[in-house]
């Protein structure tokens, strides 16, 4: 897969965080990230697909046009572990989404 990329993202005029997924939206990984911050929001976890591992959020489909919001929830998003695979890990947490933005982080 290239060029997907999850970000999570805190909105703190509004207090909401969130998870987004692109997939083929932008070339590079920094791009995403400078759109969302051009946007007034702030970017707390950043990964490319071969960095962070799912948890219970599955892939897109390709799509160059959109970017597309997988969870959100009220205030600030949540650090909780999940073990992958035997290895316990940092996670993500959004609403009922968990997933780990970071797989060289083991907690």
């Amino acid at each position: 897969m290239n060029n997907y990329y999850r970000i999570t993202g805190y909105c703190e005029q509004e207090d909401f965080c969130f998870i987004l997924d692109c997939y083929g939206a932008f070339e590079k990984l920094w791009q995403f990230s400078s759109f969302l911050i051009q946007k007034g929001l702030k970017v707390l976890e950043v990964g490319a697909e071969s960095k962070f591992a799912d948890g219970n959020l599955s892939r897109i489909v390709e799509n160059t046009e959109k970017i597309v919001l997988r969870a959100n929830a009220k205030g600030k998003p949540e650090y909780v572990t999940q073990t992958v695979d035997g290895v316990t890990y940092t996670a993500v947490k959004v609403a009922d989404k968990v997933y780990v933005p970071d797989r060289s982080q083991i907690a």
